[in-house]
């Protein structure tokens, strides 16, 4: 799939401690813990192929680990995060599972491939449907027991790229997005009770980030304002999400499901960094950018190999990494804000 292809589907889609500060207050008996993790971009550390990938294609990966490693972002994303919360090293990609020793599966996987949704996108990958049907199949062949799934927990991020794809083919009508909504919950319920009956037994939810914060929506304004429209989208779909969980919750008198509110996450994120961020602070400006809006993208070269795209001095000093994600610093700044969530996830 063509690199400028790859961001088109993903159209809607400071400084803190380094990640050794986010093991702090983790307890020892969170080093059993298996995680594993199904959605797109967000979460995404290295599912799509190398020769088609743009998360492997430089500048990617220019902070951690120090040259692409299939993370979209400069550095680490939401999935690192959480699973140092854990006191647990990243779960491998999916993609390797073959490639590594059977010990790298002890921390449990990835499935998640940037570009997905809950439904079809335009992306052509495996949807949430199909990456749970790959973690069913390695339960079925005993790769993962009954006391590896009892010590698990389960990160679910996904659906931004639904909405992308609607708006690409509806040249961006509106009028329908509830009726899509609902499409997208009764399909994301079904998924998320699958991963309980395969038995994990906390599962975390990301209610969607602000899509009209995005650098692509916010970049009509010159990076200065969120499309308040989208915004009101993600606050639907969120209202949605957070009673489908409570649903499936009651439905056992249960505590399976818990929400990660990446809604308020990013604009709390958002409102620390350009607080008390230095100057020279990017705010809703991406790091790395194509020279031409909507014809070039971070990571665009020509056929000779030149850059095509232009990145900022410092990516410590941007929320955002390229059009669509956040940079390392920002999910550093996102995860602190969702740390009082994730105590639920080991209790």
């Amino acid at each position: 799939m063509p690199f400028s292809f790859f961001h088109l589907l993903c159209y809607i889609t400071i400084i803190f401690a380094e990640v050794d500060a986010v093991n702090e207050g983790t307890s020892k008996s969170k080093s059993k813990l298996r995680l594993f993790v199904f959605g797109d971009s967000y979460v995404d550390t290295g599912n799509w192929r190398k020769s088609i990938g743009s998360s492997w294609k430089e500048p990617y990966g220019i902070t951690f680990p120090g040259k692409p490693s299939g993370r979209f972002s400069d550095g680490r994303v939401l999935t690192d995060y959480i699973a140092s919360y854990l006191g647990i090293r990243t779960p491998i990609a999916y993609k390797w599972r073959k490639e590594v020793k059977r010990s790298n599966l002890e921390y449990g996987m990835n499935f998640a491939y940037g570009g997905t949704g809950v439904l079809d996108t335009l992306a052509n990958q495996p949807n949430m449907t199909t990456q749970i049907d790959f973690f069913q199949r390695l339960v079925e062949q005993k790769v993962y027991g009954k006391q590896d799934l009892d010590n698990s927990v389960a990160l679910v991020s996904v659906a931004g790229n639904d909405y992308a794809t609607y708006l690409a083919r509806n040249t961006h009508d509106l009028q329908k997005l509830v009726d899509l909504t609902k499409k997208i919950m009764d399909q994301l319920e079904i998924n998320i009770d699958r991963i309980r009956g395969l038995g994990v037994k906390r599962i975390a939810v990301t209610l969607i980030e602000p899509m009209g914060c995005i650098p692509l929506q916010a970049a009509s304004s010159f990076y200065s304002n969120c499309t308040q429209a989208l915004n009101l989208g993600s606050k639907f779909h969120n209202q949605m999400l957070s009673q489908s969980l409570q649903n499936l919750n009651a439905k056992d008198n249960s505590t399976v499901f818990i929400t990660l509110d990446l809604y308020d996450a990013f604009f709390s994120a958002l409102n620390k960094f350009t607080t008390h961020a230095p100057a020279g602070s990017l705010g809703l400006k991406p790091c790395c950018e194509g020279k031409e809006m909507g014809k070039y993208y971070c990571g665009s070269v020509d056929e000779s190999g030149a850059k095509l795209y232009t990145i900022c001095e410092n990516p410590n000093l941007s929320f955002f990494w390229d059009t669509l994600h956040p940079s390392q610093n920002g999910w550093r700044t996102i995860f602190s804000s969702l740390r009082s969530s994730l105590h639920k996830l080991t209790t």
